[in-house]
């Protein structure tokens, strides 16, 4: 198990016990723990609806193109933003803190 805090939109911490054994991705997470986070297209990177800014200097994989592509087109964009479905849960993300993004509008 690992620890995430996730910071909901009303800027309210959310501390979050994670398995790193099931193959979760963060926006997984974050809908499993009623966290509003919509995954419109089931975590294909193909829509923004699971954007967050990751605010911890935790180690993340790189931005594969798909992610990009999909960020390239997105709302609210930061140096910092990443769509949680493309955040594969691991060992390494223990303490990895992530904001929602404000959603488009």
């Amino acid at each position: 198990m690992i620890e995430i805090t996730v910071i909901d939109r009303e800027n309210n911490n959310h501390n979050i016990e994670v398995p790193t054994d099931m193959g979760l991705n963060l926006m997984e997470v974050c809908k499993a723990s009623d966290l509003p986070v919509k995954g419109t297209c089931g975590g294909m990177a193909l829509c923004s609806t699971c954007h967050v800014y990751v605010m911890s200097n935790t180690e993340l994989p790189e931005l594969q193109d798909a992610e990009e592509d999909m960020l390239d087109q997105a709302f609210f964009v930061e140096e910092n933003s990443r769509l949680g479905c493309q955040l594969q849960i691991t060992d390494s993300m223990d303490g990895l803190i992530v904001q929602l993004a404000p959603e488009a509008e």
